[in-house]
């Protein structure tokens, strides 16, 4: 995909959660490979959580996060499953604005060519809720490349043409 080396690169800043009933600190592989990519392409980490599976807790931190001017993007990893404790998309949906349709089309498809008809069962979204953008991606390390690698590593660049979610930013509170 074409980076124009002619443009300056903004870097975005950051905020990780982990979705999870069982992941601490200390085993979230996910949540860590994420922040080693996003750190890695320059841009900063500016929050980072583990949240249990409970819709409630998970609106409460979108919304302390979108609502914090130092957070331009919220990444969530796990919870996007079709079980009973996977309830992601709902807590989402509760505080986005827009949704971003194309993201989790987007994601199901890159994941198809990675682990094939298995990728129906992800829930993967997104959308923008004041200013804020929030990308729902699997728990898995796997995904989370997959989400990182494929479509956030490029739209979140600056310098991705023909054009990209950070020149938005300016404009996502109009009204």
């Amino acid at each position: 995909m074409p980076i124009d080396s002619t443009a300056a690169f903004i870097p975005v800043r950051i905020a990780v959660l982990t979705v999870s009933d069982t992941r601490t600190a200390a085993d979230d592989r996910s949540g860590d490979t994420l922040v080693e990519r996003l750190t890695a392409a320059g841009h900063v980490l500016a929050a980072r959580t583990i949240v249990r599976d409970d819709v409630p807790a998970l609106v409460a931190q979108f919304t302390a996060w979108i609502d914090d001017p130092d957070i331009d993007c919220i990444i969530s990893t796990g919870g996007t499953g079709v079980t009973g404790r996977d309830i992601t998309p709902e807590a989402l949906a509760a505080v986005q604005e827009k949704a971003i349709p194309g993201f989790g089309e987007l994601f199901r498809w890159l994941s198809f060519q990675t682990i094939g008809t298995s990728t129906i069962q992800s829930r993967a979204c997104a959308g923008v809720a004041r200013g804020t953008y929030l990308f729902c991606l699997p728990g898995s390390t796997g995904a989370v490349k997959d989400g990182w690698d494929g479509i956030l590593a490029s739209q979140l660049d600056s310098r991705f043409r023909p054009c990209n979610f950070v020149e938005l930013m300016p404009r996502l509170r109009e009204r």
